[in-house]
């Protein structure tokens, strides 16, 4: 997760370096170092490390060409994800949803995804072991995903009600 996020932030910085390159409205081309545009070609081509591409970033926020606004950390959305592992249909296997306790913090979207072989589905239930309408998926076939934002604490149980042996649960803190 923390490796797609530094992919994301990378293309991001990327695109803000190629944005302020060619825009002569918010910054002069010519004020932009040739070595900067040089950086991100090479980073962009592998010729370059991280690391070099970072000092390059980190010359251009010190300097004011690129200014980045704070984030409302209230506002951000938290992604985890669980995945259904192939063969948990099985009743004598240990394939059960990974990882079978997430826990997560408020207001974070969990994604189930089935890399099993036969459909499953997510179905809440309640502290006595019910089902309740909380959270819970249509059939889920190989390749799908099913996706819900915990938005209160507490710990939420659920289960496949195909196979009722496998079971799962949230903890939000």
């Amino acid at each position: 997760m923390e490796q797609l996020s530094k992919k994301i932030v990378l293309s991001t910085i990327v695109f803000s370096i190629l944005l302020i390159s060619f825009s002569v409205n918010f910054v002069n081309a010519q004020s932009v170092p040739e070595w900067v545009k040089n950086t991100a070609l090479w980073y962009g081509e592998g010729v370059v490390s991280e690391q070099e591409f970072l000092n390059m970033v980190k010359f251009l926020i010190e300097n004011g060409v690129i200014v980045i606004d704070s984030v409302d950390t209230e506002k951000v959305t938290h992604q985890a994800l669980v995945t259904i592992p192939n063969g948990n249909s099985e009743v004598a296997s240990a394939g059960f949803y990974l990882p079978l306790n997430l826990e997560i913090s408020k207001d974070t979207k969990v994604t189930w995804v089935n890399d099993d072989s036969v459909p499953h589905n997510i179905q809440s239930l309640d502290a006595t072991g019910k089902v309740i309408d909380w959270f819970n998926s249509p059939p889920l076939y190989t390749g799908d995903k099913y996706e819900f934002v915990f938005d209160e604490p507490g710990v939420y149980n659920y289960y496949c009600s195909f196979h009722p042996w496998r079971v799962g649960s949230i903890t939000v803190k």
